[in-house]
């Protein structure tokens, strides 16, 4: 007995759709089968019932001989000829058995009222079903009225039908035990891929993201065997950014908590002069500073993710901020002798957003291409309206990103060079914000050859500016 389930379920709704169609196939057949061969019988009765009544008012010779010529000649194999008066007493049979009966069957009947009768049913004297077939004979020798009857019996068309029944049932069968054995097989080949699937998947949710479906699985099994491996490739991906996340931050905040608490114990030790004073100091507000970037920076992204993040919208021109994003860069520009070059034309550039997160994402991107780009060099940012948009091109000629990086470069917490510190969420908290103001953010690198990042947001004439309003993120 198949067990319940998945197995079962095909195997039963297969073998049952089957069964129920060679049930039809069998009966309709053999329904016709034994119209066939009933109809065959009957027609050629039939056929000699016409002869009969084509010769009988032809024939001259006295009543007598009459009965007795149509007895002699007009009989067939196996079957009773009878001859009938008005009344249904049998007159005289091709048996001479029982003459003196009376038959009061239907064939009589529709014989006496001009047609050809026909009845099927079981005969009293003998019990066999047979058939019966009748008709008037009308203008014979002394205007007498005869009804001439062929009888002949079923029983050999009936256990022939039977046997054929047999034959087909015996067919029946052996289909059906193929289409178990077809459906079986089927329902293993779906139900066994299905349970290795199931049985991996309970691995991965233990923890064990290293399992992997195996096996060459067609359809949409195999999609679904694919996608699960995926899945469980990315969640270790992801884990791994996360711990290289969790050891970058470590990293990050240590760093200015080591220099923090170093100057604060220098400075509590006391005997030091005014000059190292006002180093310490300069070095402990930096570094706090520093501390207050990464937190805020955590914390936008949390925001973010839980779709609280409120913004304030209003009409921002985007080359005022890209003016003010040079003046705040400036002097970490100078650092490496960066030159920072904006090529725009001399207008307002408008789009209706949140200022301070709009700086926060060009800040990002200008930061990061100082940050990755060559002494010496130069950066160019540019505006220009396209399509009822602003772009904004922010172009480095510094080291460049590979290929592969460059897919993963805005995932969350994936950082291309660890050495430069930070969190891994810059570029990531950008592409939202981004996102939230109905715009898009292209990054093109060659390893090498330098970084092009292209803004695009809707453009917003000046006489459609608007009043600032406070919109959380899933209101935008």
């Amino acid at each position: 007995m198949i067990k319940k389930g998945i197995r079962r379920q095909i195997v039963l709704h297969y073998f049952f759709v089957v069964f129920l169609a060679l049930l039809l196939v069998e009966v309709i057949f053999m329904f016709a089968l034994r119209s066939y061969y009933y109809d065959s019988i009957y027609k050629h009765i039939e056929s000699r019932i016409e002869s009969v009544s084509e010769f009988a008012p032809k024939f001259k010779e006295p009543e007598q001989s009459l009965q007795s010529y149509l007895l002699n000649t007009f009989s067939l194999p196996f079957t009773e000829l009878q001859l009938l008066d008005e009344q249904g007493n049998v007159i005289d049979n091709s048996t001479n058995f029982a003459a003196d009966l009376s038959v009061q069957t239907s064939d009589v009947t529709q014989a006496l009222a001009g047609d050809t009768g026909k009845w099927i049913g079981k005969q009293p004297s003998t019990g066999q079903q047979v058939m019966a077939v009748s008709q008037k004979l009308d203008n014979i020798v002394g205007d007498q009225v005869y009804v001439i009857r062929y009888t002949t019996s079923l029983e050999l068309v009936n256990d022939k039908l039977f046997t054929i029944t047999l034959f087909s049932l015996g067919i029946m069968a052996a289909v059906l035990v193929i289409v178990f054995v077809v459906s079986t097989g089927l329902a293993n080949s779906i139900v066994r891929p299905i349970n290795n699937i199931r049985d991996v998947s309970a691995q991965m949710a233990q923890g064990r993201f290293d399992a992997r479906i195996e096996g060459d699985y067609r359809y949409e099994l195999g999609e679904l065997a694919s996608t699960l491996n995926y899945m469980a490739q990315e969640i270790v991906r992801t884990n791994q950014i996360k711990d290289d996340f969790i050891s970058s931050i470590s990293h990050e905040l240590r760093t200015p908590l080591t220099s923090i608490k170093g100057w604060s114990e220098t400075l509590n030790s006391g005997g030091y002069d005014p000059e190292e004073t006002k180093i310490g100091m300069k070095i402990i507000s930096k570094e706090t500073d520093r501390l207050i970037g990464l937190v805020e920076e955590i914390l936008d992204f949390s925001k973010l993710e839980q779709n609280a993040m409120k913004l304030v919208m209003g009409t921002v021109d985007l080359r005022e901020l890209l003016q003010e994003i040079m003046l705040n860069v400036w002097a970490k520009a100078e650092m490496k002798q960066i030159k920072l070059q904006l090529d725009s034309e001399e207008t307002a550039y408008l789009v209706h957003g949140d200022g301070n997160r709009l700086k926060q994402v060009f800040l990002n991107i200008v930061d990061n291409a100082i940050k990755f780009s060559h002494e010496s060099s130069i950066i160019f940012l540019s505006l220009q309206r396209i399509d009822g948009n602003i772009e904004i091109s922010v172009q480095d000629t510094g080291i460049g990103i590979s290929a592969e990086n460059l897919a993963r470069v805005r995932d969350r917490f994936f950082q291309v060079d660890h050495q430069n510190g930070g969190t891994g969420l810059g570029l990531a908290i950008s592409q939202q914000f981004i996102e939230r103001h109905h715009g898009q953010m292209l990054i093109r690198s060659e390893l090498g050859a330098g970084t092009t990042i292209t803004v695009s947001l809707p453009a917003l004439q000046a006489e459609q500016s608007v009043e600032p309003s406070q919109l959380t993120e899933g209101q935008i």
